[in-house]
């Protein structure tokens, strides 16, 4: 396992030009971001292909990383969430993917931070559970799946506004039960 430290500074290292320390970096995370960019575009092909264009880009923009703002993981989690997202907004423009907790989509790899993740998710769950049927699968299938509203319309015979205020009200009850 590498630490944050350890990412960090592979991080620092490539943006002096040390494309060993790149080449690491990328060893260290890229079954994380594959997942992330996976469960978002649901092609392997494909999600093998934007990972390629993710490193590319988290190779140039490595000096705006700023490690008091956020984990390492996190930051090139969101250049791969985002990344993907934008294939999925070329491909389907219909398709209006929100802003998922990228912290879900990713885990932590020290033994203390896995279990506050572990933590968490039993406390997302217990919250998910709180939900309506209807509305807890339509938070997972956006979320987790990365299912469009268009698709959830579809899928649960109702217009395109009504999934928007279902999740923006479930995204709401779940916030307040978290506490956040």
């Amino acid at each position: 396992m590498t630490s944050t430290r350890d990412l960090e500074n592979l991080l620092r290292q490539s943006i002096e030009g040390n494309t060993d320390a790149f080449e690491q970096l990328y060893n260290a995370t890229s079954a994380k971001l594959f997942g992330i960019v996976l469960r978002i575009l649901r092609n392997r092909a494909e999600s093998e292909d934007a990972l390629q264009d993710i490193y590319v880009r988290i190779w140039q923009k490595a000096s705006d990383f700023e490690p008091g703002r956020a984990s390492i993981i996190t930051w090139m989690a969101t250049i791969a969430r985002n990344r993907a997202i934008d294939i999925v907004r070329r491909q389907r423009p219909e398709a209006d993917v929100e802003d998922a907790d990228i912290e879900t989509l990713i885990s932590s790899d020290s033994a203390f931070d896995q279990m506050a993740v572990a933590d968490e998710m039993r406390q997302l769950d217990r919250c998910l559970n709180d939900l309506e049927d209807d509305r807890q699968q339509i938070v997972k299938l956006a979320y987790l799946e990365g299912w469009s509203r268009a698709e959830l319309a579809e899928r649960f015979a109702q217009p395109v506004g009504t999934i928007k205020t279902w999740l923006h009200r479930s995204l709401r009850q779940l916030k307040e039960c978290l506490g956040t």
